[in-house]
Parts: C-alpha cells; structure tokens; sequence
C-alpha cells in the first residue's frame, strides 16, 4: 500500500505520555507508543515527534505569586526536554532509531536542533523527537508543531488526543456528541467549542494550508492508517 503522507509530525503532549499517572511517565506506555510509530516506519513513513511537558510543569499554570511569565514558560520548555530523553531511549530501545533534538540549547545532555541535522536523521531513517517547544515564551506546543512540521516540509501534523476526534460538542457531556470526520480551518479558528489545539496553532496551519488530523493515540494501528490516509478521526484541512 502507497503512502498519502510519506512526513508526519506527531504532536504527544505530557500528560499522554503520564499514562495512567499523576506526573512522571508511563515507560510501558511509550514502548507501546515505539511499537506503534514502527508500523509506520515499517510502511516507509517518516516521523517527526514534538513533545509536550504538561506531565511536569504548564507555563501558564506557574505564572504568578513571583514568577514571570517568560520564566514559566522556560520551566515548560525544560520538561519537555525531560519527556524528550525518555521518549528518546524508549524508542531506542524498542529498536526504533530515534534522535533527540532540542531547541533549548543544553549541550550536556542533548544536540542541539537545526534544520540540517533533523533532515540528516530523517534521511538515514531515524525518528526525529524534538524539545523545547519553539524556544521562546507565550508560544505553546501545539503552535511549535505546527512551526516544526512547516520547516521540516511535513506533509501531515497528527494530534494525538484521548478521544477519536473533533466533535460537534463535548462527548464527555453531551451523549448525542457527533464525530466530524472533516471541518475547515475557518470553522475550527471560529468556534470556541473546538479546543482541541490553541487557535495560533490552528491559525498558522490555516494560513500555510497545514493538514491537522486528530485522533485516538491508544488505539492500535492508528498512526500507520494515517499515514495510509485512511478515515482516522478528523482532518482539520
């Protein structure tokens, strides 16, 4: 079977990657994950990793009682680093090649990202994780991944969430909720009931004309089919 997407940018956020637990990671979990972004390789895929750190610390949820906001934000930059290294040897040691780059320099413990050296590790197969968000304050990790996959020509960013898609109102309330298996960018900048990534996200991925699919991360095969560019969730184009 062909490729739709041969370049996916998957955004993991720190709390997915917790698991079951309060903070911290779930490391049975991420093997899952490694096994999971395989099947993909396997079919030829390329992969591009950004992660959140929500699991150790939010930016916005540190801001105050002394602590700027630049500076919340730097102590979210840096737990993303934290996940990343994890995500990194858990990947490497389910025999998946994967590389961990950061945009917050931290030379003692991980390379620093550029555009050529992340390009490098794609062409030699391996999957490319990187940290630090954007490197720079009052931007989240969802609008780093829309960035990230813009620079690095990605041909899909897949939000993996909890649930399978976006839908017309929140299914945790609303029992006749009903999945979308497509909406615009309009519609997802517009409506406030959408919330499944920022709207400077949404809107940079509108404005580049950048594909979003959002979908179930725990469920299996998930990642391969979207790189098949089968029906999984909802695309955001």
């Amino acid at each position: 079977m062909s490729l739709k997407y041969k370049r996916l940018l998957l955004k993991l956020s720190g709390e997915q990657l917790a698991g079951e637990h309060h903070c911290g990671v779930d490391t049975k979990l991420i093997a899952w994950i490694a096994s999971e972004v395989k099947l993909a390789t396997e079919a030829d895929a390329q992969i591009v990793v950004m992660v959140g750190g929500g699991n150790y610390a939010r930016g916005a949820q540190l801001t105050g009682d002394g602590i700027q906001r630049a500076t919340a934000d730097n102590v979210g930059m840096l737990a993303t680093i934290m996940n990343a290294l994890v995500v990194g040897d858990i990947f490497n040691d389910n025999n998946l090649p994967t590389r961990v780059l950061s945009n917050i320099v931290a030379e003692q413990v991980v390379d620093s990202y550029t555009y050529r050296r992340a390009k490098s590790h794609l062409a030699k197969g391996r999957v490319v994780v990187v940290a630090g968000g954007i490197g720079r304050p009052f931007f989240t990790t969802d609008t780093a991944a829309v960035n990230l996959s813009l620079e690095l020509e990605c041909d899909v960013v897949c939000k993996l969430t909890k649930v399978d898609g976006v839908y017309n109102k929140d299914p945790a309330k609303f029992a006749n909720a009903t999945r979308l298996a497509h909406i615009s960018f309009q519609q997802a900048v517009e409506d406030d009931a959408i919330m499944v990534m920022d709207k400077a996200a949404l809107g940079l991925a509108m404005e580049q004309k950048q594909p979003i699919m959002v979908f179930d991360l725990e469920t299996s095969g998930n990642i391969r089919r979207a790189a098949l560019g089968e029906q999984v969730g909802t695309l955001i184009s």
